[in-house]
């Protein structure tokens, strides 16, 4: 593992992403920090064509993104061919609409729905992948949501991008899930947890109370490619979230 396989998810700073000059100035910020990977998420409009421009010149490389369910069901060739020009291989939901969170038929009735375009998607060489929260750790009659998306999709054509910090809220342990998901994951949200007056919140990177070396070492034996580093809200300039959580990584991935 090395440094280009850390990525900033964008969706950190999103409130900085509302223009195309927006975006640059962002991109550019990221840069500078360290990261030479970005996952986009939480982008104002901006042109495909124009995106590509600016991460080539800035010398980022799109590795994974995030986009509506809507745009799976509705917009799938168009989908895959931004990922095309992008060259990312990852097309990425981030997270499953509300109303198919609330029963088993519920999660079975959004892998029928997903499973055609996940096809289209596979056949184009590329990878659908999910990224869950902690509502999939709800337990229904023994079983819980992400072991139905576990044993109910097909490896060929359903991936997973485990959140570590959505796991641990949801009582379970992301060493755990890395594992169960070996061969299925080739991207992971870092994303720390801190308790500040007796609730769960948000932190950079080395600052909350995840066991990073080991959760590293786990990723490393199961063939993780891309390491995205979110943080859903900062108490701080976001960009500085970003660096605090990059320099503390980077001790762990050879230059």
């Amino acid at each position: 593992m090395n440094s280009k396989t850390l990525a900033a998810q964008l969706y950190t700073v999103r409130e900085f992403l509302k223009t195309p000059e927006d975006i640059e100035r962002s991109l550019r910020k990221v840069k500078k920090i360290g990261y030479n990977a970005v996952e986009v998420s939480g982008l104002g409009p901006i042109e495909p064509a124009r995106l590509k421009e600016l991460v080539d010149e800035i010398g980022l490389n799109i590795c994974a993104t995030h986009n509506p369910f809507i745009r799976f069901k509705d917009d799938t060739e168009a989908l895959i061919a931004e990922h095309k020009l992008w060259g990312c291989k990852y097309i990425g939901l981030g997270s499953m609409p509300q109303d198919y969170r609330t029963s088993i038929d519920g999660y079975h009735a959004f892998i029928r729905d997903i499973s055609k375009p996940a096809k289209k998607i596979a056949d184009e060489g590329l990878q659908f992948v999910y990224h869950n929260h902690k509502f999939e750790f709800q337990n229904y009659d023994g079983v819980t949501g992400m072991d139905i998306l576990l044993n109910g999709t097909s490896p060929a054509t359903f991936g997973f991008e485990l959140d570590t910090y959505w796991v641990q809220s949801g009582g379970a342990n992301p060493i755990d899930w890395i594992k169960k998901f070996k061969g299925r994951m080739k991207i992971v949200h870092f994303k720390d947890m801190a308790i500040k007056d007796d609730q769960q919140v948000f932190a950079e990177i080395g600052q909350g109370n995840l066991n990073w070396p080991e959760i590293i070492k786990t990723c490393r034996k199961t063939h993780v490619e891309y390491f995205s580093i979110e943080q859903d809200k900062c108490f701080r300039d976001p960009f500085e979230s970003l660096s605090m959580s990059y320099n503390y990584l980077k001790q762990f991935f050879i230059e």
